[in-house]
């Protein structure tokens, strides 16, 4: 069964494991393929049998279509970090590349990691660039990382190309981990909230007004109205939570997978007072970061912008941008005059860019607004952290207090005919 020459047949054998491979054919040319085998011989011993001379086996990994499927888990942005931290310091050290990449296959024990590293290798050995394979698998390298390592190699200064990306991984996972973890609390109040109010409306609820309505008792309007709601979902439970989860996957599809829904999105959330900062804040320190690594890699002024659009997360950013290198800096423009004829921009940063340009200072200015904002995103997080949290108190003890004196009003009725 070879993957690539053949179509491949997947069989269960208890005991078994699944074995990725690279081997020789006859013809020389290189294929790839995965087997079940109870061991790293017994594939050896299956290659020998069709006349393969492997070049790599690899357990619990397998490509297919040039795309890598594991076992316990893809390749994250942990694992690029100490990729590119560990590539950088066997560099700097004076190792060759060769040699750099069979000490990380043997240390690294997660089976993606060491089938991606074994890939580089295959890939140098036939004599093309190091960023080919990284460039195949865009679900976990993007354009921006790819692009830097392709900068690096030309320039020959990979070493300082993988300190400065392991600094960049860095710094995004360590925004996305402060942005995690304060808006983990109101993430917690929203589902539990959610869960005490649908066991109040579906269980609970109706069951009290089946009490008062089958026992002959007329309750006040107000409470008629929440037990008619309540009875409602409570029949139609299965209906509707369909209707939820389908409303929520094409809100998702439309509001993160288009271009038009995204560019409403951000629209939306420019609108919102609360939330319009922290989201500025964020795109804009993704963007000078972003910009300031592409220039200090020697990637040239169009490119980056074009790179960086595609990584600061706000359409109407990333529009602005594209429309700076296309129809600013690519028709004969200074950067500063391109980025003036935009209003997306706050006007402080179009003209701090357009001094820093003049003065020769563009990537350090870049780096500074960086830092800047990394302080003032933390801020705004925790200013509308500190609104949120009190207003969804205030939401879910209204929908709380409005399910209870739905049942203590007919009660205190009933009590007052005696």
């Amino acid at each position: 069964m070879l993957a690539g020459t053949e179509s491949l047949t997947f069989y269960a054998i208890i005991n078994n494991m699944k074995f990725a491979y690279t081997a020789i054919q006859p013809d020389g040319r290189i294929i790839k393929g995965a087997v079940d085998a109870q061991s790293e011989q017994a594939v050896l011993d299956f290659l020998s049998r069709n006349e393969l001379k492997p070049i790599s086996v690899q357990q619990s990994t397998w490509t297919i279509g040039g795309k890598i499927y594991i076992f316990g888990g893809g390749i994250t942005t942990t694992d690029n970090i100490f990729l590119t931290r560990y590539l950088a310091l066997m560099l700097r050290a004076g190792t060759d590349l060769f040699r750099a990449l069979d000490i990380l296959i043997a240390d690294f024990e997660k089976p993606a990691v060491k089938s991606l590293l074994t890939e580089i290798r295959t890939t140098l050995e036939k004599g093309q660039p190091f960023y080919v394979t990284f460039a195949k698998y865009p679900q976990y390298f993007s354009p921006i990382f790819v692009n830097l390592v392709k900068a690096g190699e030309i320039s020959g200064n990979l070493e300082a190309t993988f300190d400065n990306l392991s600094l960049m991984l860095q710094k995004e996972e360590d925004l996305r981990r402060r942005i995690r973890s304060a808006l983990l609390y109101p993430i917690v109040l929203i589902v539990a909230s959610f869960l005490v109010v649908t066991f109040l409306v579906t269980f609970a609820l109706p069951r009290i007004a089946d009490v008062f309505l089958q026992g002959g008792f007329e309750p006040p309007t107000f409470s008629r109205i929440v037990f008619t709601v309540g009875l409602f979902i409570s029949n139609n439970i299965i209906w509707l939570s369909g209707l939820l989860f389908g409303g929520v996957l094409i809100f998702w599809y439309f509001f993160f997978h288009t271009t038009t829904g995204r560019l409403w999105l951000s629209r939306i959330l420019a609108r919102i007072p609360v939330i319009k900062n922290v989201v500025l804040r964020i795109a804009i320190q993704r963007f000078a970061a972003t910009l300031g690594y592409l220039l200090k890699a020697g990637l040239p002024i169009i490119d980056s912008l074009e790179l960086t659009a595609t990584a600061v997360g706000n359409e109407r950013l990333k529009l602005a941008l594209q429309r700076i290198a296309r129809e600013g800096v690519a028709r004969g423009l200074t950067i500063g005059d391109a980025f003036k004829r935009e209003t997306e921009f706050p006007q402080v940063i179009t003209n701090l860019i357009a001094v820093s340009e003049k003065a020769g200072h563009l990537e350090e200015l870049l780096f500074t607004l960086a830092t800047f904002y990394d302080t003032e995103i933390e801020a705004a997080i925790k200013g509308m952290v500190s609104i949120i949290e009190p207003a969804l108190l205030i939401v879910i003890g209204g929908l709380v207090g409005l399910i209870a004196l739905s049942v203590i009003m007919p009660i205190y009725q009933l009590v007052g005919q005696f």
